[in-house]
């Protein structure tokens, strides 16, 4: 009979630490990646390693790896013989600005950062661990799709992250930052997430590369030039953020996270204002020119506003007529949504109705409070614009803000005409306080205009039509465009000095900080996609 004591004697005692140094030794391996020459290649195309990445984005020291000994099972076409650890992508946890946050990341080293089974896998798992713990998701993309060899089973790896990816929204925030190629059906996780940062020359997003446009269409077109970081910061809108070099863009990264709830139970993280709360900002009354019809830049007033002059634009190069950023009031975190007159004169069209809508949305998800700086002469006219769906897409925008239920601020700073008032957080839409400057003109359309439709029989009949036309703008506007028309009928609540405009706008949100809006019980609402 066969004791313990015999069995002790004939297997041999693993030495712990000589186990240990294998182990770290093969983790450094890791870490280093596959090969010097690949790093080096990497490096030459402009590019960071996965490591050099994370150790930008997270705080020093904080990131813990998970599973970066898994390998890949496929066989066939050599795979069998290539199995490295980590399987081209490195997923885990760290903090930035002290909270945690979760993050995936492609190693084009490896695979050239193709996805298969086990890579998937991985993915998988980091997503349902930033669910499970609330936190913001981070992926860094530098891949070229699905791994070709594993087949069907690749594609299979990619619906799994566009399920988590859906399922995750407007629960924790979700970032994608492109530092590479990303085509193909990949392209759609980074469409999927609330965010889209890229980088210029490195990285290009699209669905069939330049190759199949010209071999299909006939069109000759470079990669960037396809889908490069400023066409889709600039033209196609799927990028809110664009830049010179990955260490810039991390960092930016790391800012938009420290703006944001860790998920969406928790209110944005506030910091303390050194900018008073009171402070007037009478410089307003000469950035914005009393004309109506004369050009500003509505950054300028922004920036007058927000604590120490400083916000966060997202879209900056993408439908310039209207500006979203983020800043802070008093140390809290506000969405500020603006008509841009600098850039025709601030109409709302599809491209500015679609990036306010998306915008709205994401703040009203994340519990960040909306400011509408209203200053919109009304919808672009044109026969593209209602041939390319202008009503759809403007109702995408008064969609977002009916059905948002954090706090609603608007104020009128000059002109707001028509529809377009309306969907700008007007109070009939919702907005919680309305508030507007003495040069506002709240009105259905601008005095001539008006004049022109109401008194065209009159002006027509007259000996003197333009003097005509002229005394019946005058009188159109004296009696139903004058500053104090709307607050007289309750559609503003107070006609404010500009020089108030910070301190009147701190004191709503902070009344309405614990703001609770009842919901329909709906499964969800039929948005105007």
């Amino acid at each position: 009979m066969t004791t313990l004591d015999d069995i002790s004697t004939l297997t041999p005692v693993p030495d712990l630490r000589r186990a240990t140094e294998e182990l770290n030794r093969l983790k450094e391996e890791i870490g280093r990646g596959p090969d010097p020459e690949a790093t080096r290649r990497q490096h030459a195309k402009g590019k960071l390693t996965v490591r050099e990445r994370l150790d930008i984005l997270f705080d020093p020291g904080s990131f813990t790896e998970i599973e970066p000994l898994r390998r890949h099972r496929a066989t066939g076409f050599g795979l069998e013989e290539r199995k490295p650890h980590g399987d081209g992508v490195t997923t885990g946890w760290g903090t930035v600005h002290g909270r945690t946050v979760f993050a995936y990341a492609h190693d084009f080293r490896v695979f050239a950062g193709a996805l298969g089974e086990a890579h998937a896998a991985k993915v998988h798992k980091v997503m349902d661990l930033a669910a499970a713990a609330g936190a913001p998701l981070v992926s860094l993309n530098d891949g070229a799709g699905a791994r070709i060899q594993e087949g069907v089973t690749a594609l299979a790896g990619y619906g799994g992250i566009f399920r988590r990816n859906t399922a995750a929204s407007g629960v924790i925030p979700q970032i994608s930052v492109m530092l590479g190629p990303c085509a193909g059906g990949a392209a759609y996780s980074p469409a999927l997430t609330d965010f889209v940062f890229m980088v210029r020359e490195t990285s290009q997003m699209f669905i069939t590369g330049p190759d199949v446009v010209q071999a299909v269409t006939g069109e000759k077109i470079s990669i960037n030039g396809l889908g490069g970081a400023d066409v889709h910061a600039g033209t196609t809108g799927v990028a809110g953020f664009a830049y010179d070099d990955e260490a810039e863009c991390l960092e930016d990264v790391r800012f938009l996270l420290s703006l944001l709830p860790s998920n969406n139970r928790e209110l944005p993280p506030s910091a303390p204002a050194e900018d008073p709360a009171d402070r007037r900002t009478d410089a307003l009354a000469d950035l914005v020119p009393a004309d109506p019809g004369q050009a500003y830049d509505i950054r300028k007033v922004i920036e007058e506003i927000a604590d120490d002059g400083e916000f966060f634009e997202v879209h900056e190069a993408w439908a310039g007529n209207v500006v979203c950023a983020l800043a802070r009031l008093d140390g809290h975190v506000t969405g500020i949504v603006a008509n841009q007159p600098a850039v025709v004169a601030g109409v709302l069209d599809i491209h500015a109705s679609e990036k306010a809508a998306r915008f709205v949305s994401i703040c009203d998800s994340f519990n960040i409070p909306l400011v509408s700086l209203i200053d919109v002469p009304g919808f672009l006219p044109g026969v593209d614009q209602e041939h390319g769906g202008i009503i759809r897409h403007g109702a995408k925008l008064l969609y977002a803000y009916c059905n948002a239920t954090v706090p609603r601020v608007s104020l009128v700073l000059r002109k707001a005409y028509g529809g377009a008032y309306i969907v700008m957080d007007s109070r009939s839409i919702g907005a919680d306080l309305s508030f507007a400057w003495p040069t506002n003109e709240i009105a259905v359309m601008g005095a001539e205009g008006a004049a022109n439709v109401v008194f065209r029989r009159e002006i027509a009949a007259s000996d003197d039509p333009e003097a005509t036309r002229a005394r019946l703008v005058k009188q159109y506007r004296e009696e139903l465009m004058h500053p104090y028309y709307a607050a007289e009928r309750g559609l503003v609540d107070d006609v404010i000095d500009p020089g108030e405009t910070r301190q009147v706008l701190i004191r709503s949100l902070a009344m309405l900080r614990a703001k609770h809006a009842e919901v329909p019980a709906r499964k969800h609402g039929n948005v105007p996609l």
